[in-house]
Formats: C-alpha cells, structure tokens, sequence
C-alpha cells in the first residue's frame, strides 16, 4: 500500500495517513482549482486501502479552517463511501473538529453527521492550545 502524503496549500488541505495511528488527516482550507482532481487520488487511494487484507480499522480526522460548496460536495460523497465500507464490515470512525468559538463550524459538521445513516461521526471541539 502505497503512503499517502499531500501537502497543503493556502488552497488545499494538508492530507496524510499515519499508519501506527491508524488516522487520516485532512487539516486546512479546502478551495482548489479542480476539486474533483484534487481529491480523486484521495479516493483512488481509500478504495486501494479498504480492499487490503490486513486492513483493521480507519479513522479519518478531519480539521477544515475553510472549504468550499464544491469540497462540501465531495466530503459528503468521501463519507459516503465509507459508509459503503463500514457497511461492509470495515472498522470506520470519523472525527469532525470544529473550533468551539464557531457556532457555524458546529452546524456544518452536524449537517454532514446528520447526512449518513450508520458511519460513526463525531464532532469534536478543537482544545484551545491547537
């Protein structure tokens, strides 16, 4: 399997898998050029990981300063699709961060938890030392 490690822009979000945690991360602002381009290796790669063998569990941490309607898109679809595996039998949890000054960033991530039907979703309030 092959590592997955995106460096953020001002534009794109900083993506990674840490392997020993078992966490993906995607932390930052969320408004490329070509949404669907950015993000596609994304999907490709979860795709690739979900079919492993020795897959155990993922958890997917997600940290968005900003995003746009067209990352909101593909959010609900990436969630979509783990709900696909988690349905499957895949050990899957996500981790929405919000900021707890941020009545809005509460919200947004209560409409994406409110949008699956089965996938653990969590909204976490960020500590004030991140």
């Amino acid at each position: 399997m092959s590592p997955l490690n995106i460096t953020g822009t001002e534009d794109t979000p900083e993506i990674s898998y840490d392997p020993d945690t078992q966490v993906l991360s995607i932390k930052g602002s969320s408004f490329p050029e070509n949404t669907y381009n950015f993000y596609q290796p994304i999907f490709s790669w979860l795709n690739e990981f979900m079919e492993q063998s020795d897959f155990r569990q993922l958890n997917v941490h997600l940290d968005l300063t900003y995003y746009n309607s067209s990352s909101s898109k593909v959010f609900m679809n990436l969630f979509h699709l783990l709900e696909t595996h988690f349905n499957s039998g895949k050990s899957l949890l996500i981790n929405w961060y919000y900021d707890p000054d941020d009545q809005d960033s509460y919200e947004e991530g209560e409409d994406f938890g409110v949008g699956l039907e089965t996938l653990p979703f969590n909204l976490v309030p960020k500590s004030k030392e991140s």
